[in-house]
This record gives structure tokens, sequence and C-alpha cells, in this order.
């Protein structure tokens, strides 16, 4: 049972293509908006940090998406003490796998462990959190379009609403949720954009330097051949 979920739609969302393959939905880009990572924090913390450990994730990261240690205490931390702490669950895999069946994966890097031929590891997490659908004939009582048979239920069927397979293989929504579709897309994309920045939390800082360091490099560039210029100008 994994739960780090959603699924929502007023339309069917997700459809299989002619020849019955899957196709991903693109997963909006929130990489650079902190409100949004904020948001998607809180929903981890809430949602899926109950079951899913992100054991490679110190508390103490989110300050760089503009979050205080004041923040981090109050709204994220319900299994730790201390900022600097890891991101674990207090549920020992032994016990998840007899309850559940099988131990809930750690999240930390779960948007690249999800990277296929079929798309982005976000553009899968966007699809699959947003493709769960009623199943009575599964022990959680859901299934999914992306991962048929998932041990996972959906533990945001409150926010969601339920979602049947019609006929057409289409995803259809039958009992809304507290929350509208757009407001439940936008709702997965923060979570997506969040579990992206746990996978590398430098990777704005990295790419800022990148573009820092060609630009020196173009400088020493034009300065070395101004040089050899300068060298050879009796030569030629």
């Amino acid at each position: 049972m994994k739960k780090l979920l959603f699924s929502l739609l007023l339309v069917p969302l997700l459809a299989l293509a002619a020849e019955g393959e899957l196709r991903l939905d693109k997963a909006p880009d929130v990489s650079g908006d902190n409100e949004a990572l904020q948001r998607g924090a809180r929903i981890f913390v809430n949602y899926c940090l109950n079951c899913h450990s992100a054991s490679y994730m110190r508390y103490n990261r989110l300050q760089d998406i503009g979050l205080t240690d004041k923040e981090i205490r109050e709204n994220l931390m319900f299994a730790s003490d201390k900022v600097g702490d890891l991101m674990r669950v207090s549920m020992k895999s032994a016990d998840a796998k007899v309850w559940f069946g099988t131990a809930p994966p750690d999240l930390t890097v779960i948007a690249r462990a999800r990277t296929s031929e079929l798309g982005s590891g976000t553009d899968w997490l966007y699809t699959y959190l947003r493709s769960f659908y009623r199943d009575e004939s599964r022990p959680t009582g859901w299934n999914n379009v992306v991962f048929p048979n998932v041990a996972m239920p959906h533990v945001l069927w409150q926010l969601q609403g339920e979602q049947v397979m019609g006929a057409d293989h289409n995803l259809k929504l039958v009992k809304p949720g507290t929350m509208k579709p757009e407001e439940f897309d936008a709702t997965i994309a923060d979570l997506v954009g969040y579990l992206k920045y746990m996978g590398e939390p430098v990777a704005g800082f990295r790419k800022k330097l990148g573009v820092v360091v060609l630009i020196a490099l173009a400088g020493l560039f034009g300065l070395t051949y101004a040089l050899k210029r300068e060298f050879w100008k009796d030569i030629h």
C-alpha cells in the first residue's frame, strides 16, 4: 500500500492509444516556483510520508525552497524532532510487507526511477497519480491505469472523488471530490514537482552554475585568442 497518491478528472483525462499503448500526460514544470514546491512538500508530508520514506532527503533542505527552520518544524515535521533529520517513517519494512503485501518504496529518487521510453519520470508520476479508479475486485478497492493491479490505494480520493473505467476504456468521474478537477491537477503538479526536487535538490544551483561556467569559459577563450594574436602578430 503506498500513500503517495491522488486522482482526479472530470473527463477521461487518461486514455489508451489506438494500439492499446499508454499515453502519459505532460507534467507541468514547477521547478522554479518555490511556492508550488512548498505546497508539494506539504502534500508529501501529510499524505505520502505516512508510509513512504525519503531517506536520502533531510528536512533542512527545505530551506532551499524558501522555508525557515521555524516553518519546517511547525508545519512539516510530524515524525522527527530535528530539522537536520532524514525524512523517514517509523514503520518497519517487515511490518509493511505483512500489512500491505509489499513494502512501500522510498521516494527520494522516484522521479528519476520512473523515467522510461514512454516519457519522463515526472510525466509518469503526474499521470499515475491522476489515474486511480474504483475496482471492487482489488483488495484495496482501487486500481490504476498506469500501474495495473497496484497495491497502493487511492489515498486522496476524497480530494478527487471516485473515477470508474468506462466501456470505452476511459476514466470517468462519477462522484466529485472536495476539489475541482483543475484544482486537483494543480495539486498533483505541485506534488510531482516536489518529488522531482527531492531527487536532486541542487539542480537549480547546478544549472545556474553551469551558465556562469560557460560564460567564464567563453571569456577565457576570448582572452586566449587575443593573446595568441598578440604573440604571433609579427610572424603573420
